[in-house]
């Protein structure tokens, strides 16, 4: 008998989600108190120094520093990183909004016509003895759930986006009183977009599931095939947002490092770089919008697949609500851990020094993942009966409630595992990085031969610690074991959005200081935190990749149920070819966004050599740069480049699909899992760790790396060029990888019907 009945989910679930709304406003409140001069309606607070200096936070006054006027610039390029950001993402959407009903009609179109458009009650699929919903019901409110999920990925990357860049300039100001304030400003900031996403996709899927109930009734089945419309939905936008953004953000990064730092030698977001605006415009709509449309996508996605599995299994059966919430509970959860361990960085302790930065953000993941540990047993031992069944490709499985805590729970250690693991590889504390630094003394050659193999050697541990978790999830709850497993990776989303979105805040912050002309010790200061940042980022993107590998085989097995394949046999030449072709596919779709990436890169330096060429006194600080034309240059390639990838991602499943069969498509999504997730992983470790040895040579912190510099030097460019290599590849390639695997299978998953009813047209005949 559980504890927690009806009326307590009902209650439990949307009152977190209010709690983490309440607390990402909070956090925002506390990161406005910092004073920015009013422009155009940006910030706000009187023009000045803001809040008096006390104590240990006290401002160092710099003699010739005219403070109120670096306040002003502050301002100034906060408002021109703002709109430019905000004017791609409304024209990225407008594009995006066309192209997804499109797609809506089709998804309807696909989904009514497996029974003809009928309006007749039908035998359950999944218990002939029952009747339910007709399937044109089903292809509408999968339409809508599509449509609910889309609108909801646009919010998650939009409102993201205006919280780093409102941020930003906060960030580099309180840089002047402190690395430990300028450290509470960009935590916070990421705190507010990650607690904001977290509950938002919980109380909308939440009410979703509800507001769909009304229509559905006794039909579960039904009603938890529909939802998973929300995921697909989720993920299609979380695909185009990272690959537009991916593209923006590398094409203006390449160009501004390639021509100012190794061409002109100036130093980093130097205001006489025409690039400099697009780079930063370009960390917003890339990291932050990007990645929190990617990692709402795999919530969606883990959710949906965790609903329709326990939906044909013993909770759906007897009609539990509770023990049908139990994701969900679980989402909830891990809102209420991750607020706790967000007071451990804001108010047990401030940072200190810069040497305390890294660690205070690694011990967010710790603290998060032992908090979340205890909360998953209370809600599973509350909420889940002592025994239950779970369907079982087929069969059922008789499972005890604690197999479904051991199954959060090595999703969630996993996780922990993944994100050590990307620390030890991507940060310049460790050996590594500092290997890969040390060889830029024989050139770029072999720094790049470093980074491949660091990259590489990272996947090892990773694969390993999901494989654990999968094996582990599946032996004691088939495929719901592996949904929860990735739920559990999941369960501290709002951790990982904090810190992931804390390194963009932090660059951005860095940029700003150096444009608006602040003393070298603040910017030495928000380079520090931007190191840190470039740690975690990596260990956010970690987390999305492992838990898309989770997600996309829970996905796999519910798309496998749902189509009425028995078993999946390797050696079937049917599943053979698709494994062969899915494998393939993540090459191919890297090769698109790298060559994206190195087009528009190559339009970038062109236009930056020609300004430094064409317009008087440029290099010498003495005329203004166009930016405007390179923020242009940056848009016009992300938008018409995002196009093709993104379409070999959405069409692959429904050509496989419709022209091979579901065993066919079965064994593509395999074979894309496989190869995406490793790929996938040492793209963005490589990149990561070029850039961190690009900064270890920068920082100069230790007598090895003072030997490597200093800026300039032969080692530091050989750096750079390494760093430009991996831009694309941990911030394009690498991150999408793993929204096209589950993108992929979410996709064949919502298409199943129409599949098994009209799919194979080619196997079919030969």
């Amino acid at each position: 008998m559980a504890f927690i009945g009806t009326v307590a989910a009902e209650v439990l679930i949307p009152l977190a989600a209010v709690i983490g709304i309440v607390f990402a406003v909070l956090q925002w409140y506390v990161v406005a108190k910092v004073a920015v001069p009013s422009h155009s309606g940006e910030g706000g607070g009187k023009v000045g120094r803001g809040r008096e200096s006390d104590g240990e936070g006290e401002e160092e006054e710099e003699e010739g520093v005219d403070y109120r006027g670096v306040e002003a610039r502050c301002a100034e390029i906060q408002h021109a990183i703002s709109v430019g950001a905000t004017s791609f993402l409304v024209t990225e959407y407008k594009y995006l909004g066309a192209f997804m009903a499109a797609f809506a009609a089709v998804i309807f179109v696909s989904l009514g016509s497996v029974r003809r458009f009928g309006t007749a009650p039908e035998p359950c699929a999944y218990d002939a003895a029952r009747t339910c919903r007709p399937a044109l019901a089903n292809a509408a409110f999968t339409t809508v759930a599509f449509l609910l999920g889309a609108a909801t990925s646009v919010v998650s990357g939009y409102l993201g986006m205006r919280v780093a860049t409102f941020a930003n300039a906060r960030t580099a100001l309180e840089a002047r009183r402190g690395v430990g304030r300028a450290f509470a400003v960009a935590f916070r900031s990421g705190a507010a977009m990650g607690f904001l996403l977290a509950s938002s996709a919980l109380l909308v899927l939440f009410a979703a599931v509800n507001l769909f109930g009304l229509y559905y009734g006794d039909d579960w089945g039904g009603l938890y095939e529909s939802i998973t419309g929300y995921g697909l939905g989720g993920s299609s936008m979380a695909l185009f947002g990272r690959v537009g953004g991916g593209i923006y953000t590398k094409a203006a990064d390449v160009g501004a490092d390639l021509v100012g730092k190794v061409e002109r030698n100036i130093p980093e977001d130097d205001p006489r770089n025409p690039a400099v605006i697009a780079d930063n415009v370009g960390d917003n709509v890339g990291d932050i919008a990007g990645m929190g449309s990617d990692l709402f996508g795999s919530y969606a996605e883990a959710s949906c697949a965790a609903l329709f599995v326990a939906s044909i299994s013993s909770f759906g059966a007897d009609h539990d609500f509770a023990a049908m919430m139990y994701p969900l509970l679980v989402s909830a959860a891990g809102i209420v851990a991750c607020a706790a361990t967000t007071l451990v960085a804001t108010d047990a302790g401030e940072v200190g020094g810069v040497d305390e930065v890294a660690p205070a953000l690694k011990r967010q993941i710790l603290v998060s993942t032992v908090l979340m540990t205890g909360a998953v047993a209370a809600v599973t031992f509350l909420a889940l009966p002592r025994s239950f069944t779970l369907f079982d490709f087929g069969d059922h499985k008789l499972v005890k409630n604690w197999h479904l805590f051991i199954c959060v729970s090595a999703g969630l250690w996993a996780g922990l595992v993944i994100g050590y693991v990307t620390e030890y590889f991507t940060s310049n504390a460790y050996g590594p990085v500092q290997a890969v630094a040390n060889s830029c003394r024989t050139g770029a050659a072999t720094n790049v031969i470093f980074g491949l193999a660091v990259g590489y050697k990272s996947v090892i541990v990773p694969i390993f610690a999901i494989a654990g978790a999968m094996y582990a999830s599946f032996r004691l709850a088939a495929m719901y074991g592996i949904a929860l497993a990735a739920l559990g990776m999941l369960s501290t989303i709002a951790t990982g959005l904090t810190i992931d979105a804390y390194g963009p805040i932090s660059d951005n912050a860095g940029g700003i200081a150096e444009m608006a002309g602040m003393p070298r010790r603040v910017r030495e200061r928000t380079d520090a935190l931007d190191a840190a940042g470039n740690t975690t980022a990596a260990i956010g993107k970690g987390f999305a990749i492992g838990s898309a590998a989770l997600v996309s085989l829970a996905l796999f097995g519910a798309y496998v149920s749902r189509a009425g394949i028995r078993t999946v046999n390797v050696v079937s030449p049917r599943v053979f070819v698709g494994l062969l072709a899915g494998a393939m596919l993540p090459y191919w779709f890297s090769a698109m966004t790298m060559r994206s990436v190195g087009s528009a890169a190559l339009r970038m330096v062109e236009e930056v050599r020609r300004q430094f060429e064409e317009i008087p006194g440029l290099a010498e600080g003495l005329a203004a740069p166009d930016y405007a034309t390179c923020v242009r240059i940056s848009t016009d390639a992300s938008l018409r480049e995002m196009v093709a990838p993104g379409a070999l991602v959405m069409l692959s499943p429904l050509v496989a699909g419709t022209l091979f069969g579901v065993e066919a498509l079965a064994g593509l999504l395999a074979g894309a899992l496989v190869s995406g997730v490793q790929v996938a992983i040492s793209a963005s470790n490589s990149g990561g760790a070029w850039d961190n040895a690009k900064k270890y040579i920068e920082a100069g912190a230790t007598e090895a790396a003072r030997s490597l510099g200093p800026k300039g030097s032969e080692a530091h460019k050989a750096a750079v060029i390494g760093d430009t290599i991996g831009d694309p590849l941990k911030d394009t390639s690498g991150p999408s990888l793993n929204i096209l695997v589950k993108l992929m299978a979410v996709e064949a998953l919502v298409f199943a019907p129409f599949f098994a009813a009209h799919g194979g047209i080619v196997f079919n005949h030969l």
